[in-house]
């Protein structure tokens, strides 16, 4: 029923144009984002038509382990679909895309939906072609999500914080200065963790130059001094913050309660979903609990990222 074809470079216009009309993609699945880092990635992206034309897409990649990934380079990276897919044909695809992979050697798949509130239209025919398949769930992260319109109440301490924020003279607004975030994001991963950022500064400014409308910087300042700030990611009915960080004297000032007083009482007070990102590691066994407790006191709730594990033979 299915050709199944490697992606290359030059389907990109198609790739991109079925991302912009499906039903669970966001522009993180756009070449012009996912190919940022093509030098870290063996690619191994596939797509899949049938008599109409193209039916659906999977960003993957592969290793020399016989493994084909749910892109490692993506928080979340399942089957890409629009509004023709259904149960039926879903499972079918599944099934020719066992034996596609068995002929070309791989032994396991590992695979990372997109989470449900990313769906402009129900899109789980996934989930249940992979029970089909015997897939196991081998991870679950756990994010905190909000619905803004639902006015889930802030902590006590949260509203206290920004309302002695707002006193200080603490000034919210957006910004094209990534360099001065990037500087205080850079130390204080440094300083607690030992790491640097996902994306180095010239990535960052490479994603917004191509994606402005997505990628948006916002930050406190006291003065002219940037104390704070967060990278929101706007993936359709969905606001994620990418980034959070702030400098120690933005800590004592409450930057971070600022920065989201604007951002959930007022510029994205309408949007369907507000996603604060995970606060677990090592395939979700892990919970930093004061990590949960602060999104969950801005009103967040959970939400799963889940990985599966499908074993071909």
């Amino acid at each position: 029923m299915f050709e199944i074809v490697r992606y290359t470079a030059d389907k990109a216009d198609e790739w991109n144009h079925f991302v912009a009309g499906s039903k669970n993609g966001t522009f993180l699945f756009d070449r012009h984002y996912m190919d940022y880092h093509a030098d870290r990635f063996h690619d191994h992206s596939l797509m899949f038509y049938d008599e109409r034309g193209l039916y659906a897409l999977l960003p993957a990649n592969d290793a020399e382990d016989g493994v084909l990934y749910s892109h490692k380079g993506l928080t979340y990276g399942g089957l890409v679909t629009d509004s023709r897919a259904t149960a039926n044909g879903v499972c079918i695809l599944f099934q020719e895309l066992k034996a596609h992979l068995l002929s070309l050697g791989f032994h396991k798949v590992i695979y990372k939906p997109v989470p449900w509130i990313y769906h402009r239209l129900p899109s789980e025919e996934d989930l249940y072609a992979l029970f089909l398949q015997g897939a196991r769930l081998i991870g679950r992260d756990i994010s905190s999500t909000i619905i803004p319109s639902a006015n889930l109440k802030w902590s006590h301490g949260r509203k206290y914080a920004a309302d002695k924020a707002r006193k200080c003279g603490i000034v919210v607004e957006q910004s094209e200065d990534y360099a001065a975030f990037w500087r205080i994001l850079t130390d204080n991963l440094q300083k607690k963790h030992g790491v640097k950022p996902v994306h180095s500064l010239d990535e960052i400014l490479l994603l917004h130059s191509r994606f402005p409308e997505n990628i948006r910087l916002y930050v406190a300042r006291c003065g002219d001094e940037i104390i704070g700030g967060t990278v929101l990611y706007l993936c359709g009915q969905v606001v994620h913050a990418q980034y959070i960080s702030a400098t120690e004297k933005g800590k004592r000032l409450h930057a971070i309660d600022a920065l989201y007083e604007q951002i959930l009482k007022h510029d994205y007070a309408d949007a369907p979903f507000f996603d604060f990102g995970k606060s677990t590691v090592a395939n979700g066994y892990e919970l930093n609990e004061s990590l949960a407790f602060q999104k969950e006191s801005f009103g967040g709730r959970g939400l799963c990222y889940d990985t599966y594990e499908w074993t071909l033979c």
